[in-house]
């Protein structure tokens, strides 16, 4: 980095910061503001980089960077921004990513739709991992293959030219002529993609994108090192330790924890190993059931990312489509599942289906021997033959702690993966990694979503499996002290207000090991009309929000957490967790979330101070 104000800059900035750039997954909403995510936090950055302003009282009032590290953070912006000022771009032409296949798949993804040619140009060995013919055959994209020697020139090409660079560079990139794409690959920590020429600044929000829905932006850790290279080239980050047994010992956790004493795997988030999940079934659907169409079924309302992600892999894959599954809100899961299984199987196809135990937002638990039955029923194709047998997708992240698969379990006899978000209970909020493991009957599928959570580069980072080594052995009790804080609130709530609506598991479920931390609130309304009811209580959601914020702002956060080690967090499902929800989909309600660690008294002190105000 050639620009020594800069370098000295950042070098102070790294010093000072806040200690949460480094620790947090997520961030309070109000004070970010989705459609200037990055601009508006590097804007107040460069501000104070101009008036030579690296105290960690200014560095602390900067705006949100992104409401969630799996899409961006401080780290990773200011990281974008040094680079692109050496480079004489704009910083949104810079994206770093925890992976290094994912920048690349971005661009075909958006080529393919487009109808685009590609070329990936690369002087060394591809990655091992890159399998050049699962990407054309499975994911459907097209590409030419290019290997060529250093510093030779490339003739022009009608279409994209994306160059891999596996120099580690952290200053200068040589941009080569009618290169589109340069991405830069770095040992252990990830890519950073460079947007080079205006024309293709139309790229940007896509990539932006793929980064939201199916893999992470480099994580703070490693973005670090990347800064610590810039300002010192002879920096070197060779911690190495324990790796291994780190990982030996996640998976013997998880294995604990689900009851389940198969292959465990650990992805770098939720979403990249849902996606992993979902590429993974389509490849093996592709070999299985040659011809056949693939249905993913999906509750509408879900949250967003896995609604959004299942439809942006349903459009690049000709015979993929994505069905709704209404789950919530008067809507039962179990009938919903065998109506579409019977639709399914009457046109001979193969059935996905992922659904949330408990749901998100209602935070309801279906009957769970009846679910079994209607997963379990042999149905009949048009033909009189057999159907294809669903697989059940299961995301666990409201209640890891519940064994749905081990030997004698409900679900242990039905093909079925169970998943969870690694920044809520696993990690308690420290890092972002997910996992997953299936039962006994879905061991060749597992190995075939580990070659797509490999492939796409989305494996858990060492730090994270580090994490999970010290945080996966106390979920459990995190999980039962969550709970009793929440029951207490909820009971409280219901005593103080019993005109409002609450979802939350029963007194009966709990007993059967369903102890979420989470519940939903619909509070009392008035008005002449639905619109005017409807609109009356937006207010009041958000009134109950800022009150709890304003009054406990060291505990009470306006965010999309939940699982965290301490503190309480609000949310409006319809404008967070729901984003990308069609809006007759959404639940314009409070979701609130309970950690093991908080003055709940205080916080029903100022509940009641509420109840009186309205």
């Amino acid at each position: 980095m050639g620009d020594s104000k800069m370098v000295n800059y950042i070098k102070e900035v790294i010093e000072n910061m806040p200690i949460e750039w480094l620790n947090l997954t997520t961030h309070r909403l109000d004070i970010y503001n989705e459609k200037l995510a990055k601009t508006q936090f590097l804007e107040q950055f460069e501000n104070l980089f101009n008036s030579n302003n690296s105290e960690l009282s200014a560095l602390s009032k900067l705006p949100t960077a992104f409401d969630y590290i799996r899409l961006g953070h401080p780290l990773s912006c200011i990281l974008e921004w040094g680079l692109a000022k050496s480079n004489s771009l704009n910083p949104d032409n810079v994206i770093s990513f925890s992976s290094k296949t994912t920048p690349i798949l971005a661009i075909l993804r958006k080529n393919v739709l487009d109808n685009k040619r590609t070329q990936i140009i690369h002087t060394g060995d591809l990655p091992g991992f890159f399998d050049v013919e699962i990407v054309k055959r499975v994911y459907g994209y097209k590409f030419d293959l290019k290997k060529i020697n250093i510093g030779e020139e490339l003739p022009a090409y009608n279409g994209s030219t994306i160059f891999i660079s596996e120099q580690d560079k952290t200053d200068n990139i040589d941009f080569i002529p009618n290169v589109d794409f340069f991405i830069n690959f770095y040992t252990n920590i990830g890519s950073i993609l460079f947007v080079n020429g205006k024309h293709n600044e139309n790229y940007i929000q896509d990539i932006q994108h793929v980064r939201r829905r199916e893999t992470i932006a480099m994580t703070p850790a490693n973005a670090h090192i990347i800064l610590k290279k810039l300002i010192d080239k002879s920096f070197n980050n060779d911690k190495k330790d324990n790796i291994e047994i780190n990982k030996k010992q996640v998976l013997g956790l998880i294995k604990d924890i689900t009851g389940s004493n198969t292959k465990a795997l650990v992805a770098s988030s939720g979403l990249s190993i849902q996606y992993a999940i979902l590429m993974g079934l389509i490849h093996d659907a592709l070999e299985e059931h040659k011809g056949k169409n693939i249905k993913i079924i999906v509750p509408p309302n879900c949250y967003g990312g896995t609604n959004d992600q299942a439809r942006r892999v349903a459009a690049c894959i000709s015979n993929v489509e994505v069905l709704d599954l209404p789950v919530d809100g008067g809507n039962d899961m179990v009938k919903s599942i065998d109506v579409v299984l019977d639709k399914i199987a009457k046109e001979d196809a193969v059935p996905y289906i992922i659904a949330e135990i408990p749901t998100n937002p209602r935070v309801e638990v279906p009957d769970l021997l009846k679910l079994k039955s209607v997963l379990s029923k042999v149905r009949k194709t048009a033909t009189n033959k057999t159907a294809i047998a669903p697989v059940f997708i299961l995301d666990q992240t409201f209640c890891p702690n519940v064994t749905f698969l081990g030997e004698g379990e409900i679900l242990s006899t039905i093909r079925t993966i169970s998943f969870a978000s690694g920044s809520k209970f696993p990690s308690g909020g420290l890092c972002t990694a997910g996992y997953c493991i299936g039962n006994k009957n879905t061991e060749a599928l597992i190995e075939k979503i580990e070659k797509h959570l490999r492939l796409c580069d989305n494996e858990a980072t060492d730090l994270q499996m580090e994490i999970l080594t010290k945080q996966l052995p106390s979920m459990k009790q995190r999980i039962h002290n969550a709970y009793k804080n929440t029951r207490e609130f909820v009971n409280f709530i219901n005593t103080t207000l019993p005109e409002a609506k609450i979802n939350f598991v029963s007194e009966e479920l709990a007993k059967e090991g369903f102890t979420p931390s989470v519940f939903s609130l619909d509070l009392p309304t008035k008005g002449n009309t639905e619109e005017e009811k409807e609109a009356y209580k937006r207010v009041l959601n958000l009134k109950l929000i800022n009150l709890m914020i304003s009054e406990i702002p060291d505990q009470s956060k306006y965010c999309v957490s939940y699982g965290q080690l301490k503190g309480c967090y609000w949310t409006i499902p319809a404008t967070s967790t729901q984003g990308t929800t069609k809006e007759g989909d959404k639940d314009y309600i409070i979701r609130a979330a309970l950690s093991p660690n908080l003055d709940l008294e205080r916080h029903k002190k100022i509940f009641l101070n509420f109840v009186k105000e309205i």
